[in-house]
């Protein structure tokens, strides 16, 4: 399985790719790639979210996953913030759609319950854990990677898991 996560953000948005190699000896994790988009302050925000729907398509198209994993819509108090941020998910979940790929969707708690163990984990936390989770030599940058390769970690692992719970019924 192969998962294309995404963290939405209104400066930068991160992504992260990670699959799962069962035909090694020893199972495990593969990151195949991370980084972020950073968009640009100064364009309009038409132009940042078009800038980031063709980016997030040619990433898509290179490194064809199976599914997409991106954060649920977290409550802010700044009204204007969750709005933008709004309209960047929404960006990214059509992309998704465009590639005919499914979105899976998850709390900001469950996926550091799931990759750290600690639902109110803090960044620095969750690079620690990702990196290895993933055997890297290094932390991944820009923390926005981080959480996208954290992302698509908590998918495999609930689709592992649930995976497990139809073959034991």
């Amino acid at each position: 399985m192969r998962v294309f996560g995404i963290d939405c953000g209104t400066e930068c948005t991160g992504y992260g790719v990670v699959e799962w190699d069962d035909a090694l000896r020893e199972p495990r994790l593969v990151s195949l790639g991370c980084g972020g988009i950073r968009l640009p302050k100064k364009q309009p925000l038409s132009e940042r979210l078009a800038l980031l729907y063709a980016e997030l398509n040619q990433l898509i198209a290179a490194h064809q996953p199976d599914v997409v994993a991106i954060e649920e819509v977290f409550y802010s108090v700044n009204a204007k913030s969750a709005l933008k941020l709004g309209q960047v998910r929404g960006v990214a979940l059509l992309a998704a759609a465009t590639a005919n790929l499914s979105v899976a969707e998850y709390a900001p708690l469950t996926i550091k319950s799931t990759v750290v163990g600690y639902g109110l984990a803090q960044k620095e936390q969750v690079q620690f854990m990702v990196a290895r989770l993933l055997q890297l030599d290094c932390r991944p940058e820009p923390a926005d990677a981080a959480d996208a390769l954290a992302i698509a970690i908590c998918h495999i692992h609930t689709a592992q898991t649930l995976t497990l719970q139809r073959i034991g019924r």
